[in-house]
């Protein structure tokens, strides 16, 4: 196709905060979003009323028109979908399509992903590229094809991993480029500018490309007995959720942002020191891990010297 990118007709799918983000960029700059396929609203809150997702939220704001299938092979959701004559479809933060959705609109699907693919292939690549200390990451656009992150590549911009960020700053921070980097990849894409590189041709696809499975309640279980460093990314990389977490007394003990020093401790791992004021640090194998902001069981979240001028140690 050829033309300015609003005479081409976009169905956009995603459900959360960080798809929005996107869908914004494309409505701001005048693009033709003719549907919005989110998830269907959900009972939240104690009284279990009826949540709608971010992306329906902005998109009734906007009047735009959206579908909420319950299934992607609904017959009468795949009808509907037709009848929007999508030149192409942009998917971000949704969930695994069918092929008979993806492949219906003449250009395909386009995904946005938050690593620099195939790197980080899976459900949460903002966490482990800092859990697994990297010094970058960055975001790509590809074409959706039948296996999970792996259709050819479009177009990636780097992001650097500053010291101590949490993946909840990184998400922000991605949330903005990814959705520049989507719009720009239409609008050269729908002029034929774009060449699709299957990512086999990237190097290191065979062999030491770090994947980034689903978190579970295993993965943010602190190992006291690990390096200081690697227990600071583990904590910075499940920030602020699901978060890190040990034990305090007995009690559960979140931990959400966090420092370390490289010294002798004096005494084994699985030990705290505090002096009831101003620090809470605990015995690494190479150091100390002092915690600067924290959730205690049955408490909300507050920094180190909110949380000491309360608790009484055992």
């Amino acid at each position: 196709m050829m033309g300015k990118i609003q005479d081409c007709r976009i169905v956009f799918m995603g459900t959360p905060a960080f798809a929005v983000a996107t869908l914004s960029k494309l409505i701001s700059n005048g693009c033709n979003v003719v549907g919005v396929v989110t998830a269907p609203d959900k009972p939240a809150g104690r009284g279990m009323q009826l949540s709608q997702s971010a992306v329906k939220k902005y998109a009734i704001e906007h009047n735009l028109h959206v579908l909420q299938p319950v299934k992607l092979k609904d017959p009468e959701f795949l009808h509907d979908l037709k009848l929007l004559k999508a030149d192409v479809q942009v998917v971000v933060a949704f969930r695994m399509l069918p092929e008979i959705v993806w492949n219906m609109p003449p250009m395909g699907t386009i995904n946005l992903h938050g690593s620099l693919l195939p790197a980080y292939r899976g459900a949460a690549p903002i966490n482990w590229a800092i859990i697994n200390g990297e010094k970058q990451t960055g975001v790509t656009t590809f074409k959706l094809q039948q296996e999970i992150d792996t259709g050819d590549i479009l177009r990636q911009e780097v992001i650097y991993i500053r010291e101590g960020e949490t993946a909840g700053e990184l998400h922000d921070e991605m949330m903005e480029i990814g959705a520049s980097l989507v719009y720009d990849t239409l609008v050269v894409y729908f002029n034929n500018g774009i060449i699709p590189v299957p990512q086999q041709n990237f190097s290191g696809v065979e062999t030491g490309v770090p994947i980034a499975p689903k978190l579970t309640t295993e993965t943010g279980k602190i190992d006291w007995s690990l390096p200081a460093k690697k227990i600071v990314n583990l904590i910075h990389g499940l920030s602020p959720y699901p978060c890190a977490y040990t034990q305090l007394d007995g009690k559960a003990l979140k931990v959400i942002k966090a420092s370390f020093t490289i010294e002798e401790k004096g005494i084994g791992y699985k030990e705290y020191d505090s002096d009831g004021k101003s620090f809470l640090r605990f015995a690494s194998a190479d150091g100390w891990v002092y915690i600067h902001e924290l959730q205690l069981e049955g408490k909300k979240k507050m920094d180190i010297a909110s949380f000491l001028r309360g608790y009484r140690f055992k």
